[in-house]
């Protein structure tokens, strides 16, 4: 029998570059909802509901947070019952999550990622299944300066890698 021993997603975090600073950390169980045609959850998903487009939608001890269409992600606890209402599947092995703080972290993003980040376009709360370098994310902006950022877990090194370059080329063009 094989023994298989869990591993952290990424290692050397924290890590401080210039004005920005990335950070693992976990989400807690992460559970994808995805309703079946014609079906209310609001009673379900009570105190929560299912967050609209680009949306997340905070409650105590758990968030839902629209990763697709008609999908979302329940994050921090363990999922409500939904039989008969919605499809769910356990995402929290599949998923490496970490997040992007500092003065520099819209700057960091907008050099991976093809959306308009800045806080006029892209507001505290809102959420964003996009391109990160060449890679499926999800981007969720959860203050001034700071992002939660989740790709598939065999992505994290990729990621950490597109980052701290990214974050180094933005400290390098402000120390000129």
């Amino acid at each position: 029998m094989v023994n298989l021993t869990p591993t952290a997603a990424f290692t050397g975090l924290p890590l401080t570059i210039g004005r920005a600073t990335l950070t693992a950390f976990d989400p807690g169980p992460v559970t994808a909802i995805a309703p079946y045609p014609g079906r209310d959850l609001s009673r379900a998903l009570a105190p929560l509901s299912f967050p609209a487009p680009g949306c997340v939608v905070d409650g105590p001890g758990a968030r839902l947070v629209w990763t697709g269409r008609e999908q979302a992600f329940w994050m921090g606890s363990a999922a409500p019952d939904l039989t008969g209402l919605a499809a769910t599947t356990d995402q929290s092995d599949g998923w490496a999550w970490l997040t992007v703080s500092g003065p520099d972290a819209v700057s960091v993003l907008a050099r991976l990622c093809p959306l308009d980040l800045r806080a006029q376009s892209f507001a505290v709360g809102s959420a964003a299944r996009s391109m990160l370098a060449h890679m499926q994310a999800i981007m969720i902006r959860t203050g001034e300066d700071s992002f939660e950022l989740g790709v598939f877990r065999s992505m994290a090194e990729s990621l950490l890698h597109d980052l701290t370059g990214a974050m180094r080329g933005l400290a390098a063009r402000d120390a000129l």
